[in-house]
């Protein structure tokens, strides 16, 4: 019974494991062009794993493995959105990953234990289930971004972002060591109980988490731990942007949460003051270097360093509001940027990225269906109503400013100002500049529905956003309030 209950929560994890390894040995047997069996297998592997998610699903909170994993009403939303985002992009990537002879069993499975370290990371309730979530994912991210051997500029992409993520993980097992030697646990809610009670050495306490959240933002990419975020974007085959780019954003908003609302909330004067200058710096590189890219790929790496600092502004607020509204600026991000790394692979074709801004001048005139997808997103991305990209802005600024930083607001709508420039610019080029090239562009029946219902998306959620913010903020509520 014992090993029963310990199980239950993590049957979907299990699951994915057990899969990815059935997957792997199967694709040995299948020949080249039956690729397809293996995209099919891993796409009812994670249709199984929401079902078991949903299933194993009880109210209020259940841990496992002696409190070192944690099933609750957060776990579940994200690991379903999770699901959602990595079944997306393998969709999206069919196509181009075919064209480049990179549609392969490799990639999947990595794909799927990249997701199993996701997984891992949005129910760790322990410092070492978090890290080993952190490496399951990075380990297999670096792979996939070396998987074009041949190609120098993705090697460099991969060298870069294994040895920046090793310093980086570095910087984290250190703070954690710090945490443990001044609480005496590695457990999220003995260490905050520890703080709580007084017992734990305050300045030990402290370096620990100048060095935690170093290298928690290593991870999200906020400045001045940026450095790797435009290289590796990029340098990668657009179908690994789209995933570094999309799913890891809510383990890792899960991640945070985890370490700093539940093992670390009693130390909030301390870490929301840090994590005032990474937002401010994030936003303000992020959209200013933005403006300079003629790289629609380097130009979203920047967009993504000033997006991640916007979602801090949701976390600095230090109140069950403003981690509601960081969650759904997240989710929100992750859809976002599912469908404009779509359309990027859409416009491709063998031989040609079409990852430059010239590429996209005269899109109208070629496709208006795609232009007008693209113009949707745009206007999401830069916070423009009604596209749910406002609401999500909105929903943050809210919390800053509940909180008592109107100041920070201030700064935070000057710099979306800014960044809308160059959201709009690529409308300005798609329906107001000649086309260079008269390439007809061919698109797949399944890419094209979903990117349909991934833009539309945005614009529905933005007219009737209501549901999804409030299931963040339930999911929120339950699940660090009743810890």
């Amino acid at each position: 019974m014992d090993l029963m209950t310990n199980l239950m929560p993590a049957g979907a994890e299990i699951f994915m494991l057990v899969m990815a390894c059935v997957i792997l040995i199967a694709d040995l047997l299948i020949k080249q062009s039956g690729r397809l069996v293996t995209y099919l297998l891993v796409q009812l592997t994670l249709l199984g794993c929401a079902l078991i998610t949903v299933g194993t699903h009880e109210n209020g909170v259940v841990y496992a493995f002696h409190g070192m994993f944690v099933d609750d009403l957060m776990s579940d939303v994200l690991k379903l959105l999770t699901y959602l985002a990595v079944s997306m992009m393998l969709i999206y990537s069919r196509q181009y990953l075919t064209v480049r002879g990179l549609f392969s069993g490799e990639f999947m499975v990595l794909a799927m234990f990249a997701t199993l370290g996701m997984m891992v990371m949005i129910s760790a309730n322990h410092f070492l289930t978090l890290y080993l979530g952190l490496e399951v994912l990075s380990l297999s991210l670096y792979a996939m971004v070396a998987l074009q051997r041949d190609s120098a500029v993705a090697t460099e992409a991969a060298m870069k972002y294994f040895i920046l993520g090793a310093l980086a993980s570095g910087l984290l097992l250190y703070g954690m060591s710090m945490l443990y030697g001044a609480t005496g646990s590695l457990e999220l809610g003995a260490v905050s109980s520890a703080i709580k009670s007084g017992a734990a050495d305050k300045d030990l306490l402290v370096f620990g988490l100048v060095f935690v959240v170093s290298g928690l933002a290593f991870k999200l990419g906020a400045v001045p731990f940026h450095m790797w975020v435009p290289d590796v974007y990029h340098g990668a085959p657009t179908a690994m942007t789209m995933l570094i780019g999309s799913a890891p954003k809510l383990a890792a908003f899960a991640f945070v949460a985890r370490i700093l609302v539940e093992g670390l909330q009693p130390l909030v004067q301390h870490w929301s003051g840090m994590l005032i200058i990474l937002a401010i710096g994030s936003m303000a590189l992020g959209n200013i270097t933005a403006i300079a890219q003629t790289n629609l790929k380097r130009m979203f790496a920047y967009s993504t360093i000033a997006h991640m600092g916007f979602m801090l502004l949701g976390l600095l607020s230090g109140d069950i509001e403003g981690y509601g509204a960081a969650m759904f600026y997240t989710v929100i991000y992750v859809l976002m940027s599912l469908g404009a790394f779509g359309i990027i692979m859409l416009l491709s074709r063998e031989g040609f990225e079409a990852d430059t801004l010239n590429d996209f001048k005269g899109l109208n005139q070629r496709s208006p269906w795609l232009a007008f997808m693209m113009l949707l997103l745009m206007f999401s991305m830069a916070g423009v109503p009604p596209t749910v990209g406002f609401y999500a802005k909105f929903s943050v600024l809210n919390a800053v400013v509940q909180a008592g930083h109107i100041w920070l607001a201030v700064i935070a709508v000057l710099f979306s100002l800014i960044g809308a420039f160059y959201y709009l610019r690529i409308v300005k080029l798609m329906y107001f500049d000649a086309p260079e090239s008269h390439a007809p562009i061919e698109v797949n029946s399944d890419s094209a529905f979903l990117l349909s219902v991934n833009s539309l998306g945005v614009l529905l959620l933005g007219l009737l956003p209501g549901t999804l913010m409030s299931v963040c903020a339930v999911s929120v509520q339950q699940s660090l309030l009743l810890h």
